[in-house]
């Protein structure tokens, strides 16, 4: 009898819960349909896709990766006013694998096992920057909207750690994110044959328009604005570092290293992206480092080959932008070493950190360490700091936004992540047989520099949604790869 009565109640409640979810997607999609809004629209799309793949979160992540990586970039070309609106399906679909994740670990003490330590460092971190942010309160729009800038793909990290994917499920991302890069340059030259023609003829009406930024691939540009160039270049090295990784341990033949090199690097040598000069000699620096010792002879090979391609790419880019290598090589000395302001900024990528100096001392100490909480350099919702410095760009960057949001302690906080995740890569290295294994660690450490340097070239890593997939896929990966090895020597298989 109170079996059948328990059943009743179970069913009931059943009903309930599907009868009040109904209605909120009834009122949702009503909404969208009066009022036309983007981002109700797209909460109702992440609800419902969060509610129908609510116990797979593979699909969510696909969801993501497909929506993140391949359409929300060249959305606003399409149509300027998605952007940024694009973006919030995919942003809040994350947001809601952070909270399966994080729920899935409290509530599991086996999950939390053998989790690494840069995991853990990201979570204090995050709750850092909350409780910083909180103290240091401004107003709503710039303490949500900075939590979500920041953190919005975090999701993919922890899921890929605490969420038990397999390794089939591993490995379609892997051939997904191949497919991604080769996709590169179709789009890009789409990009350079339809829309930098159109800036060209804008330039009168837009003086600081350059035509060629808007070369992005699926990475992100704007018909006004910039293009996410410099993002799309770094993915496709990082791409490239796996390919050569997985060569050097054999576990990728030449033929198909041959086959694929073209399609990844070949965008590289249609945008303007100056930083790949920089870029590509440290990804081989950082492959081929133990090699100098072990084999020096076979890694000053890959380097000769590395600073071959460098040269190409540099010669592309002089043809690109019609100029000459001594104009380039002074142009690019002045903003970003010298005093000359990047762009319309009064600053550059060296001055916006000496100015950030300057302007610290023990008459505010909690600024100098704790920097003025989340959002406050951001120049596009005219943080409050930001404010004071109009058309200086003190958010230049990665690094000046980290110091001015989260100053000395939080810009330490995310050192130890990098850190910590450089050390679980090498350890990886170091007692993994698997030559899979080796390939990828080592790849893995050759993206985090890559990643390093781009804290002080962009802002990207902290607001641009696709190029935050690419980290958090890098780091979720590694914690991934660490939690598989680590129970596999708890079974005593090495």
């Amino acid at each position: 009898m109170n079996s059948i009565i328990d059943a009743d109640t179970s069913d009931r409640n059943r009903s309930l819960v599907f009868t009040l979810a109904s209605l909120l997607l009834a009122i949702l999609f009503g909404l969208v349909a009066v009022t036309g809004n983007l981002l109700v629209f797209s909460l109702a799309v992440a609800l419902l896709l969060g509610m129908f793949f609510v116990t797979q979160p593979a699909m969510i992540l696909w969801a993501i990766l497909l929506m993140g990586l391949l359409a929300i970039g060249p959305a606003p070309l399409i149509e300027k006013s998605l952007d940024p609106r694009a973006a919030y399906p995919v942003q809040i679909l994350a947001f809601y694998l952070m909270l399966v994740s994080i729920f899935k670990a409290a509530t599991t003490p086996s999950i939390r096992k053998d989790t690494p330590a840069f995991i853990w460092a990201l979570i204090c971190f995050f709750v850092f920057a909350v409780l910083n942010s909180a103290a240091h309160w401004h107003t709503p729009m710039e303490f949500f909207g900075s939590i979500k800038r920041y953190f919005q793909m975090w999701g993919i990290i922890f899921a890929l750690c605490w969420l038990g994917f397999d390794e089939r499920q591993i490995h379609q991302w892997q051939s997904f994110f191949i497919i991604v890069a080769l996709v590169q340059l179709p789009f890009a030259l789409y990009e350079v044959v339809v829309w930098v023609p159109i800036r060209e003829a804008m330039r009168g009406s837009f003086p600081g328009i350059v035509p060629i930024d808007v070369v992005g691939g699926t990475f992100g540009s704007t018909m006004y604005g910039g293009g996410a160039s410099g993002e799309m270049s770094t993915f496709l090295i990082i791409v490239m570092a796996f390919l050569i990784a997985r060569k050097m341990h054999k576990t990728l033949s030449t033929g198909r290293l041959i086959l694929l090199t073209p399609g990844v690097l070949a965008p590289l040598f249609v945008g303007e992206t100056k930083a790949v000069i920089v870029m590509l000699p440290l990804m081989f620096l950082v492959l081929y480092r133990r090699e100098f010792l072990a084999k020096p002879h076979f890694a000053v090979m890959a380097l000769i080959v590395g600073g071959l391609l460098t040269l190409g790419m540099g010669y592309a880019y002089l043809s690109v932008m019609q100029t000459t290598l001594d104009q380039m090589l002074t142009e690019t000395v002045k903003y970003n070493l010298q005093e000359k302001g990047y762009g319309e900024n009064y600053l550059n990528r060296t001055t916006v950190l000496t100015f950030w100096a300057e302007h610290q001392g023990f008459h505010d100490p909690i600024s100098l360490v704790f920097g003025n909480g989340l959002g406050s350099a951001h120049e596009a919702t005219e943080g409050h700091i930001e404010a004071h410095y109009p058309h200086y760009g003190i958010g230049m960057t990665a690094a000046s936004t980290l110091l001015w949001d989260l100053g000395l302690f939080g810009c330490s906080l995310l050192a130890t992540i990098f850190a910590l995740a450089w050390h679980t890569a090498a350890h990886l290295y170091r007692e993994s047989v698997e030559p899979l294994v080796k390939a990828d660690a080592n790849a893995i450490q050759a993206a985090l520099s890559l990643f390093a340097f781009h804290l002080f070239y962009r802002l990207d890593l902290l607001e641009t949604t696709s190029f935050q997939i690419v980290f958090a896929c890098v780091l979720g990966y590694l914690a991934w790869l660490y939690r598989r090895h680590a129970a596999s020597m708890a079974r005593g298989v090495p």
